[in-house]
């Protein structure tokens, strides 16, 4: 029996419609600043993002720097313009940076206020506390799908595979705070060849390593609920991080990619720049 396909598309058209419902209870509209940088990946993401903010009426201002040769000043006087700009409401940065960008500068560098990734160390800290009100939109994505499979988190064993501080981390809180038995696994465990055998005890599967296809299906528990965050091109085809067709034979529920996490974590992205709009309107009086 093949396992069931979560529908990402679906899910994020039910979370659409609700930040249409909140956006028509208001006459302004607030602003999502943009920074991406020049590789496929990034500039498919930032099309998305701009395409679904036009057809909610969130305004949408950007920057895009070529990835080989942005300088750790450029980005950080962009973050320091939007900060300081207040028609600006969410700043949003593409991952990943470019290996001359130190994540933790830009992170810290972002007015916490209009953090919608939740990455700013004061953000960070309230998700440890489990008291954050904006939180990654990748990690908030895995959890509207794992929520749509109905499964009770209460007691599981889950397993998360990447430990970045915008997927494995904030995932692995969110699940703790369900009560999940959680497990993070990262290229340690792999090089002590033990990968294997959590992955096959794991009720839940997060993965996130942008490796194609390092996960191998057979690995897969009988029954789980497996979510695939990776995106990789490999001849010229998407695919994620999981093998799909061996894992869809034994998991209750899996996500495909595309058409799984990635819509899902683009609405993400409004919703947050929604709360944040809010959140500052409220703190502005």
């Amino acid at each position: 029996m093949m396992g069931t396909v979560l529908d990402g598309k679906a899910i994020a058209a039910r979370i659409k419609e609700e930040i249409r419902r909140e956006l028509a209870k208001r006459t302004d509209r607030p602003t999502l600043a943009i920074l991406s940088f020049q590789n496929p990946t990034s500039e498919a993401y930032r099309r998305a993002q701009e395409r679904e903010a036009k057809s909610l009426g969130i305004d949408v201002t950007g920057r895009s720097a070529d990835f080989a040769e942005a300088s750790q000043d450029a980005v950080e006087r962009f973050i320091d313009m939007w900060n300081h700009d207040k028609h600006v409401h969410g700043i949003f940065v593409h991952q990943p940076l470019p290996p001359q960008i130190d994540p933790q500068r830009v992170s810290a560098s972002i007015d916490p206020r209009k953090d919608i990734e939740g990455i700013h160390p004061q953000n960070s800290a309230r998700r440890f506390f489990a008291r954050a009100r904006i939180g990654s939109c990748t990690a908030l994505a895995v959890m509207e799908l794992i929520e749509s499979t109905g499964i009770d988190l209460a007691g599981k064993e889950a397993v998360v595979v990447g430990h970045s501080e915008i997927v494995g981390r904030p995932v692995s809180m969110l699940l703790l705070d369900k009560l999940a038995t959680t497990t993070v696994c990262h290229v340690g465990t792999d090089q002590a060849g033990r990968l294997e055998e959590h992955v096959r005890r794991a009720d839940v599967l997060v993965v996130a390593v942008g490796k194609p296809r390092f996960i191998k299906g057979e690995w897969v528990k009988p029954e789980a609920v497996v979510i695939d965050v990776g995106i990789n091109v490999v001849d010229g085809r998407v695919v994620g991080d999981v093998e799909f067709e061996t894992a869809k034979s034994r998991a209750a529920f899996i996500s495909p990619v595309p058409g799984g996490v990635g819509p899902v974590t683009v609405m993400m992205v409004m919703k947050n720049t929604v709360e944040a709009f809010k959140l500052q309107q409220v703190a502005n009086g």
